[in-house]
């Protein structure tokens, strides 16, 4: 028989399966785990024998569990010159753990009935897994041995790497990555947030199976970790679940030192390339979360740019004057930088001008501040939102449970919030939009105008 022949069973097994993942899909999207969207949501700290800690919301509406978690660390830890390695690594702990090889692991992850991936950010690698209750206790077992012992083989690992240079090779054709990329060297420098999470095909094509493994004995540590649970289990039941998981991890990681960076103001980068359309972003300081003043400028950036279709910015580029079909801005808090961030897309011989309204507004928001009307709106809309955009399904909750760990917020502050939001009066968010906005910015421009100081 040919090598690649299957026999009758493969062929039935293969059908099974098969058939098992399709109704194993058919059952997630059936049951989507979608939870009333409110205000509160009763969370639990469980603390397991071994200390590993969590934030759990019991809900048994309908029979799934939701894990996410996060260890500190990502792409800022990867060595010079292993650019890439977090990102290859947190493709791999699916492909094989334990004795499980990739086919097998795939193959169980189906007949339990569970779904698993993790991706890496700067700041830190993330996991998650859904699972049925009834296949629970094989879920968390699988998700045990890819935590504590990916194999890390090659097939695997070629193969991942090869998906990912794929895409540095297309972003490397992609004139807006390569101006994001430019850009992001100017604000930076030689820090790690400078640098591609996805690396070079030069030092991605670098990285062996033994930088993997020291990777991930680097940063996978107890201390190190973040968890939220949510769904159809108990707390007496999620300590035994947690300490099957996280508990033989070592208690300390062993982090490279990453220095706390301002983005570098004042500056234009124009990356010049013959597109229809123009990419116009501008940076401003930022703030920490943990600031005194946090919330007054999370009311301000809302009214500026924040609030989409009913920003400043919206309505004096959109619909006044139809420059971009959308604008907005964010705060963006970093472990290790912090900033406000402006960007839209427009026309290319519309840019320059599109440019200089933005400021103008900016200007009038840094000057002015914004009306009572303007706040009294934003606060409605930032206490409303919150619950649908954050606590509407099981997935939703556990990433919040999460960020709020990783951001030190308390397990009360959902609680808080509303409280923290009314608070906050008209002077505070002017300060706030005087303190953030006066700066020059750093401006990037990527498109057609860009070559002529458009």
């Amino acid at each position: 028989m040919n090598a690649t022949e299957a026999t009758p069973s493969m062929q039935a097994n293969r059908f099974t399966l098969t058939l098992t993942t399709l109704l194993l899909a058919l059952m997630f999207l059936t049951l989507p785990a979608v939870l009333p969207a409110r205000a509160a949501v009763d969370i639990q700290e469980v603390t397991s024998d071994s200390g590993v800690k969590a934030w759990l919301v019991e809900d048994y509406t309908v029979p799934i569990i939701s894990v996410r978690f996060a260890f500190k660390g990502g792409s800022t830890q990867d060595p010079e010159g292993k650019e890439g390695v977090s990102t290859l690594m947190t493709g791999l702990f699916d492909e094989g753990a334990g004795d499980l090889d990739a086919d097998a692991f795939q193959e169980r992850l189906d007949e339990v009935g569970a779904e698993m991936s993790f991706n890496a950010t700067r700041d830190a690698v993330y996991g998650q897994m859904r699972m049925l209750e009834e296949g629970r206790d094989d879920a968390f077992d699988l998700l045990r041995l890819a935590v504590n012992n990916p194999r890390f083989d090659q097939e695997p690992v070629d193969r991942i790497r090869a998906q990912i240079m794929t895409r540095i090779q297309r972003d490397m054709r992609d004139p807006e990555s390569l101006g994001q990329e430019e850009f992001a060297r100017a604000l930076y420098g030689d820090h790690p947030y400078a640098r591609r999470s996805d690396g070079t095909d030069e030092t991605l094509g670098s990285v062996t199976a033994e930088d993997l493994k020291a990777l991930h004995a680097r940063t996978f540590a107890r201390s190190n970790v973040s968890i939220g649970v949510v769904g159809a289990i108990d707390a007496e039941t999620l300590k035994t679940m947690l300490d099957k998981v996280f508990g033989d991890l070592p208690q300390e990681p062993e982090l490279l030192p990453v220095e706390h960076v301002s983005p570098k103001l004042d500056q234009e980068i124009s990356y010049a390339y013959p597109l229809p359309q123009a990419t116009i972003q501008l940076v401003y300081p930022g703030i920490a979360r943990d600031d005194p003043e946090f919330f007054p400028a999370f009311l301000m950036n809302h009214i500026l740019g924040g609030g989409t279709f009913s920003s400043r910015l919206f309505d004096e580029v959109r619909e006044k004057r139809g420059l971009a079909y959308g604008v907005g801005s964010g705060l963006h808090t970093g472990e290790y930088a912090d900033m406000l961030t402006i960007g839209t897309s427009t026309r290319a011989d519309r840019a320059k001008e599109t440019l200089e309204l933005i400021r103008d507004v900016v200007r009038g928001m840094a000057q002015e501040g914004p009306t009572e009307a303007e706040l009294e709106r934003a606060k409605t809309y930032l206490i409303g939102a919150y619950p649908i955009n954050n606590l509407d399904s099981s997935a939703a909750i556990a990433r919040t449970l999460v960020e709020l760990q990783l951001d030190d917020r308390g397990i009360d502050y959902i609680d808080r919030r509303v409280g923290y939001i009314n608070a906050v009066t008209l002077d505070q968010v002017k300060a706030a939009a005087g303190r953030l906005l006066v700066a020059e910015p750093a401006i990037l421009v990527i498109g057609p105008e860009a070559a002529d100081g458009g």
